[in-house]
């Protein structure tokens, strides 16, 4: 098997590769360490910049004596308003190094959430990306009083600007470069300052309940957090990793920002959220971590080209991922390919497996990570016929990121593998809830005793919420969240997750809710790829005007039942889906109904569509 996969190259690392015990002092630390080597990559203009970690020092140790200089003192609050960049790593870092508290907003947040966002965590210096996100700060900083000022990365249309409380990432540069030469030391004082038990980020939670909390890690956790990594999955300063999930989720702060900071690996930042398939393949990175909405959406580029393809390409790419197959299950079994199997695999690859994972940009990857939401098994089952490992982690803003993970040398689809060595996790012996503890799990939600004394029992456990089940090899499975468990008007109880990942592995489908909590029987809200059912529309002469009549084509719900049907075979009458309605809007990042992750808000989608969910039921 190892020399089909390399799984001797994924193997967890227990020491302590950069010295430091809170987050400015590991960056220097690295600085010191790797000086010339190149750390972050970024498009500009159509070409790769580099920045090596000299470079990267340079601008880091200006903003933070820029901050110093406007009067940012330790423990206060600086808030980033931006996609994720190169400056958004650059600002985090000179805040932490200046004492202060970085906190992340996300860009699609209106203006309403940025005032509370800032207003709650006591926000002094606000960065924000262009003109866009500083038009959201300019509505609501009367309102906010300790917001002294608001910096921006991009001027670009601001020319003329003029405002005594805004000033440019650059202008602050240069201010900081003013103050660096009179208090050469004045940075590096406040880093030697900065103690392991100090509050160090902020990360909000989606609030689909209610207003979203912030979660306190200290800079003891999240040390302690990225040593963990490493032993989950080691990198090295050969890896080639991308930042492209949002930097204020806790995923990439901390599985890129920092791990890759305390690790070496080189960080790539795409030039957009749309360009992200484009990147991969220029990238080609050797760790890939994304959300199963990514991890669908390369399978459904895939099948869709496919279909385009000769008879002899698709009978080839039968035959091919066919022995793929063949020896994944014998990889998940434990067992050891023959010797005609494993030369199969050879040729399969050779002539086709190779050229899928060109398509998709993975041909480098030592192995692939997902998390943030539940995956179909099949899916991690069709990665690994294509010979990459795909690693399951579980884990929430509240442990600091992954909290379990699949080891690559016993993977189980479906299954988000053992307690990560760093932590504890149980299931509560009544409910089934998971819960964690360890020096990973936060500090508490800023602001609000009475939530952290809900989440985090009297023993230390934190209640995560998720119900799941574990194995005889202590392998966790998530069920489901506590509050989405469906009981049918029949008394069943239902897991809406299994079946909404079994419809999102069609190619047609993006992201599904399943209904029913006492109903008689199931129905679905399903958000269609756009992309591909246009394509179908195409192929089929279907005729449509805009993104609403697709959806009501009676092609393409014929389509969508179809899928429907297939997936219901797997499930017992009970659990089949009896009924399904097609989101008739075009949803975005900037909609209430998707999370960050691109994820339905299941409750907020189940109150904004009551009409048409009843109409199912009549």
């Amino acid at each position: 098997m190892s020399n089909l996969w390399n799984l001797s190259a994924i193997a967890p690392r227990t020491d302590i590769v950069l010295a430091g015990d809170t987050i400015p002092a590991m960056f220097w630390n690295a600085v010191a360490q790797r000086g010339p080597k190149v750390w972050l990559r970024q498009k500009d203009l159509g070409l790769w910049r580099s920045w090596t970690w000299e470079q990267t020092a340079q601008a880091v140790r200006e903003i933070g004596h820029g901050l110093i200089a406007l009067g940012f003192a330790p423990r206060e609050t600086a808030s980033i308003l931006s996609n994720t960049n190169i400056e958004w790593v650059l600002c985090d870092l000179a805040v932490l190094s200046a004492g202060g508290v970085a906190n992340g907003i996300y860009p699609t947040d209106a203006a309403e959430q940025v005032h509370y966002l800032c207003e709650d965590s006591r926000t002094t210096v606000l960065f924000v990306e262009n003109e866009e996100q500083l038009d959201k700060a300019l509505q609501v900083r009367s309102q906010l009083p300790p917001l002294k000022k608001i910096v921006v990365f991009d001027m670009e249309g601001l020319r003329n600007f003029d405002d005594p409380q805004v000033m440019s990432l650059d202008a602050l540069r240069a201010l900081g470069r003013e103050h660096l030469a009179e208090h050469p030391q004045a940075l590096a004082e406040r880093v030697a300052a900065v103690k392991p038990e100090d509050l160090a980020i902020l990360v909000y939670t989606s609030g689909t309940t209610g207003k979203p909390k912030g979660a306190m890690h200290s800079h003891r956790g999240l040390v302690y957090t990225v040593h963990g990594y490493n032993t989950l999955i080691a990198r090295d300063e050969s890896d080639e990793c991308m930042c492209f999930l949002p930097l204020c989720h806790i995923a990439e702060r901390m599985g890129g920002e920092y791990f890759s900071l305390y690790t070496g690996a080189k960080l790539n930042f795409v030039e957009n959220p749309e360009t992200v398939p484009e990147n991969v393949r220029e990238i080609a990175p050797t760790v890939f971590t994304a959300v199963p909405r990514v991890w669908e959406k390369f399978y459904s580029g895939v099948m869709i080209a496919l279909k385009e393809s000769s008879r002899l390409q698709q009978a080839a790419y039968a035959w091919a991922i066919g022995v793929g197959q063949r020896v994944a299950e014998r990889v998940l079994r434990g067992e050891a390919a023959p010797g005609a199997l494993k030369l199969q695999f050879r040729v399969a690859r050779a002539l086709v497996l190779d050229n899928v994972r060109k398509l998709i940009g993975i041909h480098r990857a030592r192995f692939l990570v997902t998390g943030a939401a539940p995956i179909s098994p099949d899916l991690v089952r069709w990665y690994l016929a294509l010979g990459v490992p795909m690693l399951e982690v579980w884990g929430m803003t509240e442990t600091c990121g992954a909290s379990t993970g699949v080891p690559a040398q016993r993977i189980k689809p479906g299954s988000i593998g053992p307690a990560a060595s760093y932590n504890e996790v149980r299931l509560d012996p009544q409910t089934g809830e998971i819960l964690v503890r360890g020096p990973n799990v936060f500090m508490g939600y800023l602001n609000l005793p009475e939530k952290t004394a809900e989440t985090i029992d009297a023993d230390g456990w934190l209640h995560t919420g998720d119900v799941g089940v574990v194995d005889e090899e202590g392998y966790f499975r998530i069920t489901d969240r506590m509050k989405d468990i469906i009981i049918t008007a029949g008394g069943k109880n239902i897991t809406p997750s299994e079946i909404e990942n079994e419809l999102k592995f069609s190619p047609y489908i993006t992201d599904a809710v399943v209904i029913g909590d006492q109903r008689p029987y199931l129905t679905a809200i399903i958000m269609i790829d756009q992309d591909n059912v246009e394509k179908f529309a195409q192929d089929h002469d279907v005729p449509f005007s805009n993104y609403a009549s697709l959806t009501r084509a009676p092609e393409v719900q014929q389509l969508i039942q179809g899928v429907i049907d297939e997936a219901n075979k797997k499930f017992a009458r009970v659990e089949q889906v009896k009924k399904f309605w097609l989101l008739d809007t075009q949803l975005s990042a900037e909609d209430e109904e998707l999370t960050p992750t691109m994820k339905l808000k299941r409750k907020l989608v189940q109150k904004k569509y009551a009409e048409q969910i009843e109409a199912m039921y009549r």
